[in-house]
């Protein structure tokens, strides 16, 4: 069977045809999965024993004639910030080497009980802090497309893993586009759904206003079934919506008509040309399809990255002060006083750009400091908010390019923190905002890297982002 080319639905018709098993299937899987990851790095481990059982339990249901679920004997790949009960969670950290999680993620739960079969766990920048997948303890991890470059951050792992064919879909977490730019750099689709949409419960918290979980699909179609099945109401997580989840498949009849997409005029300026060109070729299918695209304005988008990179560290210093080396994190060796412990543990075991990060956000929330930079980055993001209200007044949904340029080559940018976070200049509003969307691959640059859309809707209008990205991928696998 050729597993980088399998979908869900070829997956599901091929075992209920008997063409192959789910156990046959998943030994398949992990077999290609663990010849193929030194290439890439995408996997920091694998769960054979797990991932066995799971597909046994979907062989056992096909033979009792029940449902084996929207997602039966489907391999998937999970990054290492989502917790899976048993299977040792390192949110790429040396602090956390060790930590074998007691519970599973609600993502996880609800991913099994539609039949998933995970094989293993993805490699990520540390606690998901960085834009290019380089900030890993455990290396970094390699653009399957072009492995001297990037494959994007912080779910760098689960991009490659998909688009790499090692697992059929992923599931990633963005904060500030780290599953929309991994998938541009990659060449898959990303989805970053509305905040709340998606249980946060079992992900290992960065910026909890911020984090979401999302999928990885090769397809727009499988990245809508695996959201189906992971979103909704979940009692374990406050901050969940209470808002029913539509068959997101039944918007993917192709039928773009009409609509009217707004173009910012700031998420343009600052594009290179290979990108630019690329997404240029993009805007005109979707006019041949009959959208509507006009030009529009997101004022306050200049003063995103500052807002973002004071909210984030912020929420992030604070969540992090629990890993203090007393529980469940690695402990310094070298420590006489529980003080010194402390300092010689969160030393030891976080990289620089967690370090970074920390001391940014304690800085901003320290007593004097407060009022000017954190109150006041919360009115920008009100700001930011309301201009996409105002632009959703007029457009159905919002177009732009996911990143100024495409995967940069490693090391390229690594010395400059700054550029770096420059990567997630035209993602983060939409963080800002909680609103859906999604990278659509749109292309691919004169050196053959992969450039995505990206797609942006209402809150809780996850349908139409789905439909107009799926119209793209259509008209574009027919030309």
């Amino acid at each position: 069977m050729d597993i980088p080319s399998l979908t869900i639905t070829e997956i599901k018709t091929g075992l209920l045809g008997r063409q192959f098993s789910a156990a046959e299937l998943a030994a398949e899987a992990l077999r290609f999965a663990e010849k193929e990851n030194g290439v890439t790095n995408a996997y920091l481990r694998f769960c054979p024993e797990r991932a066995l059982a799971n597909a046994h339990q979907v062989d056992s249901r096909i033979a009792r004639g029940e449902d084996p679920g929207l997602l039966a004997g489907v391999p998937v790949a999970v990054k290492d910030v989502i917790l899976t009960k048993g299977v040792t969670t390192t949110c790429g950290s040396r602090l956390l080497a060790r930590y074998e999680p007691p519970y599973d993620a609600t993502a996880i739960a609800r991913l099994e009980q539609a039949g998933g079969v995970i094989l293993g766990k993805t490699n990520c920048d540390e606690f998901a802090m960085g834009s290019s997948n380089e900030n890993s303890a455990f290396g970094p991890v390699r653009n399957p497309v072009a492995p001297g470059r990037v494959p994007g951050g912080s779910s760098g792992g689960s991009a490659a893993a998909v688009a790499q064919g090692t697992a059929v879909v992923a599931l990633g977490s963005d904060t500030g586009g780290s599953v929309r730019q991994p998938a541009s750099f990659c060449g898959v689709v990303g989805v970053t759904p509305t905040y709340g949409r998606v249980s946060r419960y079992g992900l290992t918290a960065f910026a909890s206003s911020l984090d979401h979980i999302g999928p990885f699909a090769r397809t727009v179609h499988d990245a809508a079934l695996l959201l189906q099945v992971i979103a909704g109401r979940d009692p374990n997580d406050s901050t969940s919506a209470n808002a029913p989840v539509p068959d997101y498949t039944a918007a993917l009849d192709g039928n773009v008509k009409g609509l009217k997409l707004g173009l910012p005029r700031e998420y343009l300026k600052d594009l290179t040309s290979e990108t630019g060109d690329v997404i240029a070729r993009g805007v005109e299918i979707l006019k041949r399809l009959g959208c509507e695209v006009r030009e529009i304005s997101l004022p306050s988008t200049e003063y995103a990255i500052a807002s973002y990179y004071i909210i984030a560290t912020a929420e992030a210093s604070s969540n992090l002060a629990r890993y203090d080396g007393v529980r469940y994190t690695c402990r310094s060796n070298r420590s006489d006083t529980l003080a010194e412990m402390y300092r010689n543990s969160r030393g030891e075991g976080f990289g620089a750009e967690c370090k970074r990060r920390i001391m940014l956000g304690t800085y901003v929330l320290s007593a004097g400091y407060y009022d000017a930079y954190y109150l006041k980055a919360q009115k920008v993001r009100a700001l930011i908010a309301r201009d996409f209200a105002q632009a959703f007044a007029g457009v159905d949904a919002v177009i732009a390019p996911v990143s100024p340029f495409p995967a940069f080559r490693l090391g390229e940018k690594v010395n400059d923190p700054l550029q770096m976070y420059l990567s997630d200049i035209y993602t983060i509003t939409g963080s800002l905002a909680g609103i859906p969307c999604m990278s659509v691959p749109c292309g691919e640059t004169v050196e053959g890297l992969p450039v995505g859309m990206q797609v942006l809707t209402r809150h809780f209008d996850e349908a139409t982002m789905f439909r107009i990205a799926g119209a793209l991928e259509q008209s574009r696998g027919a030309m």
